[in-house]
C-alpha cells in the first residue's frame, strides 16, 4: 500500500493517514495521536528543509555509514487500536527487523519512496478496506436518512460544526 493522504477525523479530532493500494480497491486509515502526527510534520519538514542543503539527517548519514538500506516498511498489527508498525534493514545480506512508532515508519516510507506492507488480517478486519461497491445501507437506512434531512431545520446547522 502506499500513502494517500492525510485528513482530520471531524468525529473523533484526531489526524488520520490514508493507506490505498495500487489499484485503490483497499484502503485502510490509520488514526494518530497528535504527538506523533506533529512528529510526522515536523519531520517531513525537516527533511525537506535538509533536502536542499548537502546535509542527511542523522538516520540517512547512519545507514549509509552502515552501508545498510531500508529493505521493508510494515504495519504489522493493531490491538485495541494501537498500531505496530516495524522497519527491516538489509545489514551486511542480513535482515533486521525493528519495531518503531507508524509515525516513523510512515515517514521512512515516504523518504524513501518505498510502499507499506500491511498484514493481510489487518484488510480483513478493517470496515473501510474493501472498495466494493456493494450497499452498505439498508433502505430503512436510506428513508432515515431522507426522513431527517426533510425535518431539518435550517436554524439548526449553525450548532453543529463542519
Amino acid at each position: 500500500m502506499s500513502i494517500y493522504g492525510f485528513a482530520l477525523d471531524s468525529i473523533a479530532h484526531m489526524p488520520v493517514v490514508i493507506l490505498k493500494d495500487a489499484e485503490e480497491a483497499n484502503t485502510l486509515p490509520l488514526w494518530l495521536s497528535s504527538t506523533d502526527a506533529l512528529s510526522m510534520v515536523a519531520e517531513l519538514v525537516r527533511n525537506d528543509a535538509s533536502a536542499k542543503s548537502d546535509r542527511k539527517d542523522l538516520l540517512a548519514a547512519l545507514l549509509a555509514h552502515l552501508g545498510t538500506e531500508v529493505a521493508e516498511i510494515a504495519i504489522d498489527d493493531m490491538k485495541e487500536g494501537l498500531v505496530t508498525a516495524s522497519v527491516s534493514l538489509e545489514l551486511n545480506g542480513e535482515m533486521v527487523k525493528l519495531g518503531v512508532r507508524t509515525s516513523e515508519a510512515l515517514v521512512l516510507a515516504l523518504k524513501h519512496s518505498l510502499p507499506v506492507m500491511v498484514a493481510s488480517r489487518l484488510l480483513e478486519d478493517s470496515p473501510l478496506a474493501s472498495g466494493d461497491s456493494g450497499e452498505r445501507f439498508t433502505k430503512l437506512d436510506e428513508r432515515r436518512f431522507v426522513d431527517f434531512l426533510e425535518n431539518l431545520d435550517p436554524a439548526d446547522l449553525g450548532k453543529y460544526p463542519m
